[in-house]
């Protein structure tokens, strides 16, 4: 008998040990997957469009010598701070969605689809046309300090429904129905304002990772950097939040102020995101399952870094395609951005739908 019991215990240690050793290595080979396609994302960000530019030349021209004129201008002033706002601005949205998901505990929120988008767009709109015209020019900071005060906004109104609403295809009907009204309101604005500004307006709201420079490119990196350590710094408590809000008290989590960290920290990543590139779809809420899927597992500490690599990734080569697919003709990236990502969230509600089935 006490053989017996020894000898099975030792048996389920054994797989125990083998089904961690397991998981550790395909999160390692996640990791290794994503950070070498983004390493590639990054490397044919630079190389490819209309001036191509050799694999063989990227090191030399990012070191300041042996390169032409033309090759070193299309690097520095135009490719590398598109392709560093792509990655950072990719792993925002990606952090974002995450932590909208987690908040609400619907599996298709996000920027984009509750709003908050677009909330950060009219309040950019409303500075740039009503408070500052044609008599100043609008800085980075002004234009991320109005975006954060309009996602603030739009995600105040979304939380307000959230406490009368329980469903969670609820929720996410009025959060499209607040960005149509955001919306709405900056078109509305357009058709006010002067031509300069109709013509910044519009390309900026159809989504672009163009036209950054490199003191724009350090200011969302900051404020990005920022947002995600705290985001990582939260992985605990996110982890006892899936759970419920009564398991996450019964494990310390102060509720309250863990939500209104989080409802902080997701919109200054999103208005971080629309001031600089404006409305990007999609991006926040597919991103966060593809990760959960890559990794097999919910856990933040995991899960945090790798949404993050894989927004990274997914804008780089959203933004790719649309500079080369109909060259010299740019696609909006945004459009990009809901080809390959809206079919995601299509598979999460199906998949939804057949687990409550």
């Amino acid at each position: 008998m006490t053989r017996r019991v020894v000898t099975g215990s030792g048996s389920g240690m054994a797989n125990a040990e083998s089904y961690g050793a397991g998981r550790t290595a395909r999160v390692a080979c996640v990791f290794a997957s994503l950070a070498a396609l983004l390493v590639i994302a990054l490397v044919a960000n630079l190389c490819v469009g209309t001036v191509n530019v050799p694999v063989g030349q990227i090191v030399p021209i990012l070191m300041g010598r042996g390169a032409g004129e033309t090759a070193y201008q299309v690097i520095w002033n135009i490719r590398l701070p598109r392709l560093c706002a792509a990655a950072i601005l990719g792993g925002a949205l990606g952090l974002a969605g995450l932590l909208l998901q987690t908040l609400f505990a619907n599996p298709i929120a996000g920027p984009y689809t509750l709003g908050i988008s677009s909330g950060a767009k009219l309040a950019v709109a409303v500075v740039m046309v009503l408070i500052l015209g044609d008599t100043q020019a609008m800085s980075s900071w002004m234009s991320l300090g109005a975006a954060f005060c309009g996602s603030l906004g739009a995600m105040a109104a979304v939380l307000a429904v959230s406490r009368r609403v329980r469903s969670a295809s609820t929720l996410v009907i009025v959060g499209v129905m607040i960005g149509y009204v955001c919306s709405a309101a900056t078109d509305v604005l357009i058709t006010f304002a002067s031509d300069a500004n109709i013509a910044n307006l519009r390309n900026w709201s159809l989504g672009s990772f163009s036209g950054v420079n490199t003191r724009q490119v350090a200011l969302m990196a900051a404020v990005v950097l920022v947002a995600s350590l705290v985001t990582f710094a939260l992985s605990k408590p996110l982890g006892a939040y899936q759970l419920g809000e009564s398991y996450a008290e019964s494990m310390g989590v102060n509720v309250r102020s863990f939500r209104r960290t989080v409802i902080v920290i997701a919109s200054v990543l999103a208005s971080c995101v629309t001031a600089f590139a404006g409305p990007i779809s999609f991006v926040g809420v597919a991103v966060p399952h593809v990760a959960r899927r890559l990794l097999g597992t919910s856990r933040p500490q995991l899960v945090v870094p790798a949404t993050f690599l894989t927004g990274s990734v997914v804008c780089l080569g959203c933004d790719l395609l649309a500079r080369m697919l109909f060259s010299p003709i740019e696609m909006p990236v945004s459009t990009l951005t809901a080809i390959v990502c809206a079919p995601v969230v299509i598979w999460v509600l199906l998949e939804r739908r057949g687990r409550v089935a």
